[in-house]
């Protein structure tokens, strides 16, 4: 595995567990969700950017 195979795998599970974190905080509900949903899809957003361009740089440079 090369240095953008590792960053991609590391930014789509970023991208699995800030989504997992998303539905549990709305799961629960209340102030927290309230509070924290619009962070947690911010970043989910974030980290499927940073997924997308890390792919599209790894099948640039191949």
């Amino acid at each position: 595995m090369n240095l953008f195979s590792i960053l991609v795998v590391a930014a789509l599970l970023a991208t699995i567990a800030s989504l997992i974190w998303g539905l549990l905080s709305m799961v629960r509900g209340g102030e927290y969700d309230e509070s924290h949903s619009a962070k947690l899809m911010n970043t989910r957003i974030a980290f499927q950017g940073i997924a997308l361009l890390l792919i599209l740089l790894a099948l640039f440079f191949k």
